[in-house]
Order: C-alpha cells, then sequence, then structure tokens
C-alpha cells in the first residue's frame, strides 16, 4: 500500500504541474512560490544535467521565472499527448517536464542564494555607525569629531582661496581679452588714419604741382598713349605698366640685391689678391701672420654675404636664378692661384725685357763701332 501511495502522488503531482502551466496568470489562485517548495517537498531527483535542461527548454542560464513559464507552456503545447498538435509526443513531453522541474529548482535556489546575500549586506549596513557626526562636515576628515571640524574648517579655507583664485583669473581674462580688443581696434583706426593722411599729401601735392603749372610741359601731352606690345600671359594692364617703369629704369629689388652680390664678391677677390700681391715673396713669419689677418677678414665677409644670397633666394621669383654660398677657402685658393699666374706673368716679362735690353746694348755698340770705322776711314 505505502508504494502504491508513492506512485499515485508522483502521477498526481505531475498533471498538477502541467494543468497549472497551461492555466493562465489570472485564473491561479496559488503563487509559484508554492508549486516550487511543492516539488521540492515532492523529493524528485532529475536525471538530466542543468546545463542540458536549459537547451532542451531553448533557454540561457540566469532567465527569469517568467521566461522558464512561457518556454514550457510553448513546448507543452506543441509536445503534450493530449494538444492535438502533430509533433506530440509522450516521450519527448516527459523529457521537457524533467528538464523545466530541473530548471525551476535551479532558479528557486540562485533566487534564495540572492536574497541571502541581500539580507547580509542588510545586516551589515544595520551595523554600520549611524552618528551624526558621521553624516556631517560633507564626509571630508578623519578621526575626533574636533579632529574632523578642523580639518573640515581648513578645508573650506582651500575651497575658498581655489574660487577666489579661479573668480580673479576670469576676470583677469575678460579684461585682457577687452584690452586686446581696444588695441586691435585702435591699430586699425591708425592704419585708416595713415593711409587717408598718404591720400590726403599726394593729392594736395597733385593740385600744387598743377596749380604751379609744372604739369603744362609734358613730353607727348595731348597725344594718344603710345601701344605696346601685346602680351597673351598677363594682363593687358599690367603689362603696360611694368613696360613703363622699365623704360623709366626700374628695377626689381631681387635684381639690384643680385648686382650687388656680383659687385661685392667681385671686389673681395680683386683686394685680396691685390693684398697678397703686396705682401710678395719669400713669405716670412710677419708676412704669414699678416697673411692669416686678411683671410680671417675674408672669411667674415664670405660670411655676410652668404646671409645676402640666403636674403636673395626668398625674393627671387625664378627658381634657377637663385645662388648658392661662396667659400671661403676656395676664394683664398683662387686668391694664391692668380697670384702665382701673376707672378708667372711678370716673370716672363721681366725677361723678355731684359733680353730687349740686351739686344738694345748690342745694337748700341754695333752702331758706336761703326760710327768709329767710318771715322776713322774719313781721316
Amino acid at each position: 500500500m505505502k508504494w502504491l501511495c508513492v506512485i499515485l502522488t508522483k502521477k498526481i503531482g505531475c498533471h498538477l504541474w502541467a494543468l497549472s502551466t497551461m492555466i493562465p496568470k489570472k485564473v491561479k489562485t496559488f503563487p509559484y512560490p508554492y508549486i516550487i517548495e511543492h516539488r521540492m517537498l515532492s523529493g524528485y531527483k532529475s536525471k538530466n544535467n542543468i546545463k542540458d535542461s536549459y537547451r532542451l527548454l531553448k533557454l540561457q542560464e540566469g532567465c527569469s521565472l517568467d521566461d522558464v513559464k512561457n518556454s514550457f507552456t510553448n513546448l507543452a503545447k506543441q509536445y503534450h499527448p493530449d494538444s492535438g498538435s502533430i509533433t506530440a509526443d509522450s516521450a519527448t513531453f516527459v523529457q521537457i517536464e524533467e528538464a523545466y522541474r530541473t530548471v525551476l529548482s535551479d532558479v528557486a535556489k540562485k533566487m534564495k542564494s540572492s536574497e541571502s546575500e541581500d539580507e547580509e549586506e542588510t545586516k551589515f549596513k544595520s551595523k554600520a555607525p549611524q552618528h551624526r557626526q558621521y553624516l556631517s562636515f560633507e564626509g571630508v576628515g578623519f578621526g575626533t569629531p574636533s579632529q574632523r571640524e578642523r580639518q573640515y574648517k581648513q578645508f573650506r579655507v582651500d575651497r575658498a582661496a581655489e574660487q577666489v583664485m579661479e573668480y580673479r583669473k576670469q576676470k583677469l581674462e575678460s579684461q585682457y581679452a577687452t584690452n586686446t580688443m581696444i588695441a586691435k581696434d585702435i591699430r586699425q583706426s591708425k592704419k585708416v588714419k595713415i593711409t587717408q593722411a598718404i591720400d590726403r599729401l599726394v593729392e594736395d601735392l597733385i593740385q600744387e604741382s598743377m596749380a604751379k603749372g609744372d604739369f603744362d610741359n609734358l613730353n607727348g601731352k595731348g597725344k594718344p598713349l603710345q601701344k605696346f606690345s601685346y602680351c597673351p600671359h598677363i594682363d593687358p594692364m599690367t603689362h603696360n605698366l611694368n613696360r613703363i617703369l622699365i623704360d623709366n629704369g626700374y628695377q626689381p629689388e631681387w635684381i639690384l640685391m643680385q648686382k650687388e652680390i656680383r659687385e661685392t664678391i667681385e671686389e673681395l677677390r680683386k683686394n685680396i689678391v691685390a693684398s697678397r700681391n703686396k705682401l710678395g715673396e719669400p713669405m716670412t713669419p710677419c708676412r704669414q701672420k699678416q697673411w692669416s689677418q686678411i683671410c680671417e677678414q675674408l672669411i667674415e665677409d664670405i660670411k655676410k654675404l652668404n646671409k645676402r644670397i640666403n636674403d636673395f633666394n626668398l625674393i627671387v621669383p625664378i627658381l634657377n636664378r637663385q645662388m648658392v654660398h661662396f667659400n671661403a677657402d676656395k676664394e683664398i685658393a683662387r686668391a694664391q692661384a692668380a697670384y702665382e699666374i701673376l707672378m708667372e706673368k711678370t716673370k716672363t716679362i721681366d725677361v723678355d725685357t731684359k733680353e730687349n735690353e740686351q739686344e738694345k746694348v748690342k745694337i748700341f755698340r754695333l752702331k758706336s763701332s761703326f760710327l768709329k770705322w767710318i771715322n776713322l776711314m774719313l781721316k
């Protein structure tokens, strides 16, 4: 009889679970915990693994009770023998039911563990000191209430000082911004005044010259302007203005600077050759010292000239017109070579002059001897 009662209770419990899942929420008269407690007290042990149970119910671990119920309801409609569905299968439904029980027990354990953790946290919080001094002073400081009060006063002083510094900083920044705007406006107004003053001055000078009659006897007065050659690459007005400037001897700044650089290097070369020629030969220690001083001065002049070349390269409009730096050592070697060539020329000139003098002496002697012979013959 005991064995028969156990079997009947298990079967009745199974049917109660199936019917409880089929009944809507509003119709149920007992909550979920009752069912969970009933299942837990029934002594049922699942044969399935927890992961396999979740997979069979098409759920993931950590789901809620509502998700488990909804999933089991949908599967029961498909596989319950009395559902009238095409996929109805009693063996599959038994597996689904076992999985449902396993998942319910697992979810219940997790809920109880989370509730116990919450209770422990609330117990711990209730044991924390709730005295008034720990809630005052904005949570600043540590130690006794008097110590925390002193620390809080110092904190308020520091915070007030920082706020004052921040306010002064913002005030100075705003003042500096206004000052810069005022200075900028003043500069712009000065520029406008200067340009207006220059325009008025030029206009006054033109009117004064017209009143004096300086424009009455100009060349080509009353005649049409000469037509210049047409250039298709630039604007006609720009071409005509350039032509007028060229005819009146105007030269761009880079051309004048290029001319100045060439004249300077030529003058330096002539001076160092003249200085070397002036020292002459042989090179005594005193003359060698003078020559080294002359070379140092040449190096300084070459450095200044190279800076001038840098300025020229910045303003020259054509890339292939840029100039390279001069090397002082090469210039000194060039001057030495020029001096040697000059000395060879002087030597050849001296030899030629000596030969000419010797020939002149011979001719003079021949003439004198011839004249003596003629005098003797006349006597």
